[in-house]
């Protein structure tokens, strides 16, 4: 077969490729309007000092559940509840007024518990119910626990709820998801098991931290619908693959991590699409396959992680022209071919190759080993899209001269996501 008829034989098979396979973005969900805050009662009245905040709203009803809840501490080390006297809760440790919108009047907008470490029977529904102004509550660790109940959505001005490393334990709390506009959900480092139900996703969030559980089972298709920037689902025991909807993300998705799950199969071609994304960690799973060559697509990536996998095949020169890239990790793998872009990244220590199977590079992994992996026949699903590109101007486009330049620009990132992965003290 001579070499014209081969190059015009792969031409033909890309081209069918993407005629069968989308290469512009997919819809993003629709999503219901977030319900309107209540209506202003004339001109809005300007926050007031803590120590006269003048008429308070709801007084009694937060003098007495702080009270309650007060009984029921019975460890303090930071002494919260020692400042938690008198009739003016804006001077509690840990409250934070503001004034009330549709009462024109100061009232609790806000619970900053982190790091308090209290220790007792901390019924979290039981005292936030009592709160009906509140908008922020944030109380990691401590020792909250309880069942989050569905009256939570009745909170009208409630948008962050933070329960990480308490004691809550069970399925997803479900009932956080008919609080709809909530743009800030972290349930990290709990006791949470089971599957995630499909519309924790519809939540219009920002923000989902629900790594470091004990959630099993899938990731719900249902993925795609998410509108949340910063997305970990670290540390758990998900199954299964990565879903193909994660391309619907693409507006708004800039750093999930699913890395440390039992994550099998190969990864989608229409992770290529989201052009927002600077962080993609899917480490320490049994992923497999090549990469997609949509990965070209991703301009703005700046931290890759597929280390501690199943990967095999060439790395794509396209995705080492990635004009951010500044940490690519591909390590403990079986990629066996690397091209010239690659191998500059290599050299100049932005991208790790370690344990992998490429002939002439040091620290590989034993030939037999290697010879091993390639002597089981080895495919994925829809293997036309892997050679899919997504974009009208992958970065295969620029120059070597280019390259080298943006790439040496590149700023150090500042990643969301990899803090949440910490555990704080109790």
């Amino acid at each position: 077969m001579s070499s014209a008829f081969y190059i015009v034989l792969m031409a033909l098979f890309i081209l069918g490729c993407q005629g069968q396979y989308p290469t512009t973005p997919p819809p993003t969900p629709r999503h219901p309007p977030r319900p309107p805050f209540p209506a202003l009662k004339g001109h809005l009245l300007p926050r007031r000092p803590p120590n006269n905040p003048g008429p308070l709203s709801n007084r009694n009803l937060v003098i007495f559940i702080a009270q309650e809840l007060k009984r029921n501490i019975t460890s303090d080390p930071k002494n919260y509840t020692g400042s938690w006297v008198g009739n003016n809760y804006c001077l509690y440790k840990g409250f934070y007024c503001d004034t009330v919108p549709d009462k024109n009047i100061t009232g609790l907008a806000g619970i900053d518990f982190n790091g308090a470490r209290f220790r007792g029977n901390l019924n979290f529904y039981r005292f936030v119910r009592f709160l009906p102004d509140i908008a922020i509550f944030h109380a990691n660790s401590n020792n909250f626990s309880g069942l989050i109940r569905p009256n939570i959505n009745k909170l009208r001005y409630f948008y962050e709820i933070d329960l990480s490393n308490n004691g809550f334990q069970g399925g997803f709390p479900a009932s956080i998801i008919g609080a709809i506009q909530l743009t800030f959900v972290d349930v990290r480092f709990n006791t949470y098991n089971g599957r995630v139900p499909p519309r924790v996703f519809d939540i219009q969030t920002d923000v989902l931290f629900i790594n470091n559980n004990k959630f099993t089972q899938r990731i719900p298709s249902a993925f795609g619908n998410t509108t949340a920037r910063y997305i970990t689902l670290a540390n758990n025991n998900f199954i299964g693959s990565i879903p193909q909807s994660i391309g619907q993300t693409w507006k708004t998705l800039t750093e999930v991590l699913f890395l440390n799950n039992r994550l099998t199969g190969c990864l989608p071609y229409e992770i290529g699409f989201l052009q927002r994304a600077t962080v993609f960690d899917a480490g320490l799973n049994i992923l497999t396959g090549p990469i997609p060559q949509s990965f070209a697509c991703l301009k703005n990536l700046q931290l890759l992680s597929l280390a501690h996998n199943q990967f095999y095949g060439r790395i794509p020169d396209s995705l080492c022209r990635l004009p951010k890239a500044y940490n690519f990790t591909l390590s403990y793998n079986y990629f066996n071919s690397i091209g010239p872009y690659c191998r500059r990244l290599v050299r100049i220590r932005k991208l790790d190759v370690r344990r992998n199977c490429i002939p002439g590079f040091p620290g590989q992994r034993p030939a037999s080993e290697c010879t091993g992996f390639y002597s089981i026949p080895r495919s994925c699903p829809r293997a036309g899209s892997y050679n899919v590109i997504t974009c009208p101007n992958p970065a295969a486009s620029l120059s070597r001269s280019q390259v080298a330049a943006l790439q040496d620009m590149a700023p150090a990132p500042a990643p969301v996501t990899y803090k949440a992965l910490v555990e704080p003290p109790r």
